[in-house]
């Protein structure tokens, strides 16, 4: 009996931390999808004309890859080239969203 309530309590508590990575990581999608596709592009390549227009490399460009976390969190709030600053985020959804920018491939 006690065997099957430690079973049944270590899957809650796995369930719960899946769930938990799972939301943490949707944020950083849904913020990425709302203020950051539209010019990126949803794989992290923006379209043939957004890209000549406004100068938007795709994230497996080099010059991307090697810009750092706070490179990007910063040409985000502050803008960089034609990108103007994006405004009404939180410091965390900005990390959310180019973490995830970060992990397209």
């Amino acid at each position: 009996m006690k065997q099957t309530i430690r079973s049944l309590v270590a899957l809650a508590v796995v369930m719960l931390v899946a769930s938990a990575v799972c939301f943490a990581q949707s944020g950083g999608e849904a913020t990425y999808k709302a203020k950051c596709q539209s010019c990126h592009g949803s794989t992290g390549t923006p379209n043939p004309g957004i890209a000549k227009m406004m100068g938007v490399k795709p994230v497996s460009d080099p010059d991307i890859k090697k810009l750092t976390v706070d490179q990007m969190i910063a040409s985000v709030k502050t803008g960089k080239g034609k990108m103007k600053p994006i405004a009404g985020l939180t410091d965390a959804q900005i990390k959310d969203a180019v973490t995830y920018y970060r992990g397209l491939k």
